[in-house]
Parts: structure tokens; sequence; C-alpha cells
């Protein structure tokens, strides 16, 4: 691309801005113009605003330190000099909604890591390898909103990711009830354990809200578009629980499934190794060349080895094996700040660039 897109970042004080920031440093397609947060950061430069609070690994990207933080209600101000926006806001649910709606009527695109528009029924929510045809329900959006360019487009919760890909490797295998325990990073809270120091050593079973979105989720992902919004599957029944551990990235999952059709663990491990999506046909810059990787080693994936596979945006699967109850049960594990959250938000970015959603104004 000879030139790049202009992003603003909303809510880039905070962990996953930060994360976007991280990422969008040196990328091929897109760059940071702009900086958003609450009032209370705006008019500082970015170094200022965040002081000590920056929580990723290596210091302050340099282009960015000195950008002067905009206040992210000021939605004219912080939209007219770029091409798109990435929302990371803290506010509340409604809040969220309406300005993200508000940056979308100026025309800019807004990609969200934000929940409050996932079940917006013609907003698309998406992982780019799972189902990128749910980009069809922006047109009706459109039209609703009135806007000619804008919309909104989200990605979904962090913690399904190491779960529903290997579901959907195995569609052809019918899935159709999913018991899933996910075990959760402290940064899936926005903290780190100096933040946090109750979480050492230490396991809350509860995470508010995670529940229902760990078993809803997927299957809006897995849902068809109909009169124009997004009709949930209702094929698969999945029960979960969440569980926040003292990790700092990375979400596992231990699922048991059973399936309406037989399939050998042979037959699972390939459609695993072999799953494939559109981010893959087309070199997005942030997909992983193998989106799921198979672990044969009994003890594995683990967080401290396989993180960070594939840079983070891939996702292990290991302990698969018969279930004397259910037919399967399997060990998952991805990245939740990364394919989870910022990561999978800017790889829905570039596949939105690429299929002609995002241009410049």
């Amino acid at each position: 691309m000879s030139e790049k897109l202009k992003v603003a970042v909303l809510g880039g004080t905070g962990m996953v801005g930060q994360r976007f920031i991280s990422i969008l440093n040196d990328h091929p397609w897109f760059e940071v113009k702009t900086i958003a947060a609450s009032p209370r950061s705006a008019g500082q430069t970015y170094e200022e605003a965040v002081g000590k609070r920056w929580k990723m690994d290596g210091e302050i990207p340099a282009s960015i330190k000195d950008i002067v933080v905009k206040d992210v209600t000021d939605v004219k101000a912080v939209s007219e000099d770029v091409d798109f926006v990435l929302s990371a806001v803290n506010m509340s649910k409604d809040e969220i909604k309406a300005i993200e709606e508000e940056y979308a009527k100026t025309e800019t695109p807004v990609v969200s890591n934000n929940s409050a528009h996932r079940w917006t029924p013609d907003v698309p929510m998406i992982i780019p390898e799972i189902n990128p045809g749910h980009m069809d329900v922006i047109e009706f959006q459109k039209k609703r909103l009135g806007t000619t360019n804008g919309f909104i487009a989200v990605k979904p919760n962090c913690s399904i990711q190491s779960y529903t890909p290997a579901l959907t490797a195995w569609k052809e295998f019918e899935p159709y009830e999913v018991v899933a325990t996910t075990y959760q990073a402290i940064s899936g809270a926005g903290k780190n354990f100096e933040e946090w120091p109750e979480m050492v050593g230490n396991v809350i079973p509860f995470i508010s809200g995670e529940e229902e979105k760990s078993e809803k989720e997927p299957l809006r992902i897995w849902g068809k578009i109909e009169n124009g919004v997004i009709v949930p599957a209702d094929d698969v029944k999945i029960t979960c629980q969440c569980i926040r551990i003292p990790v700092l990235y990375g979400h596992t999952a231990a699922a048991f499934v059973k399936f309406k059709k037989k399939a050998t663990k042979e037959q699972l491990i390939e459609k695993l190794e072999n799953f494939s999506g559109v981010p893959q046909e087309l070199k997005l810059p942030s997909a992983p060349k193998q989106f799921i990787q198979y672990m044969q080693e009994d003890n594995r994936p683990q967080v401290a080895l396989d993180v960070n596979y594939e840079g983070g945006m891939g996702v292990s699967i290991g302990r698969l094996r018969e279930d004397s109850i259910y037919d399967w049960k399997f060990v998952g594990l991805s990245h939740n700040t990364l394919r989870g959250a910022a990561g999978g938000a800017v790889e829905c970015a570039e596949l939105l660039k690429a299929s002609g959603y995002i241009n410049k104004k």
C-alpha cells in the first residue's frame, strides 16, 4: 500500500488501547493519527496521559508519545482527520452504543473491541477466519444509520477464541452439545499483577457477564443473515463456566463435545490443522499462516510455552481424547489481548479494508 490509512484509537490509554497502539506501530497498512480518551486525559501528550500505566513490553513508540490526546466525546474533532477508528472506550454499554453510532454517522467506520454492539442485529461480530460473510450485513446497517461509508463492526469476546475455532473446524461432524470451562488471564480484566495483587496465587470462580457471552456469542458467529439481520444458530447448545486464574496473558478452555456424526481422532486433528479462511487466502498482515495448531504432547498447550503461537494470533489445541460421557474432550489456548482483543480487531479491520469497506476518506 503506497499510503497508509489513518486510524484513531478510542480509549487509547487503557490496556486494549495500548495493545492497539503497540500492534499498529510499523503496521504496513495502518498508522495511528489520533488518540482519544476521557476528558481528564485530553490535552496531554500520550506519554503524559499514560504515565506509569504503560503495560506493554518495551517503551511507548516514539512516533506516538508526543501525540496530544483528544477528548473521545468530541466526535467531530477526533474523526475529521482519520479514515476509521478502533474503539476500546471505557464507558457504560449504553454510552458506548451511542458514541460508536455517532462516530459511524460521521462516515467513519468503527471497528470495536467493546461488547456494546455485539447483539445489535445488523452489526457484524467477526472472527475473520470463521464468518467473513457477515460483512454483508453492513449494507443493511448503513441504511439504518443513513450513512454511505460509516458503519460499526465488532469482534467477539476473548473467552470464546480458545474453543470456537475448533468447533468450527469440526462443523461437518455436527457438534450439538458443548460443555466448556475457561481459565482466563487477569489482563482480560485490563489489569496486571501490580494492580491486582490479590490474584497472585489465587483463583476466582466468577467473571461478571462472561458465561453468558461464552455460551451465546459462538451461536451468533455461526448464524445467518436473514432480512437484513444476523440470526444466531440454534442447532448447538453451549454451557460454560468462567474462572479467573493468576496468569497475565492467555485464556485456556477445557471443552467436552457431543457430535451427531462419528469422527475419528485422526479426522478431527486433520480438520484442525487444515482449517483456514479468507485471511490466509488474502495474506492479511495480522493473519496467522496456520490458524490452529494441534499439539501431540500430553502436557500442551501451556500458557508459558504456547500463548504466543503465530505472534499470539493462532490457536493451540491439545489433549483431544474420547470421553466417557461426551464424545470427545480437548483443551484450547488463545492469547486474550492479541487474538482475543486488539489483534483480532486489527485483523478484522484488515479484512474490511481488503474487502472494500474501509477506504481513504
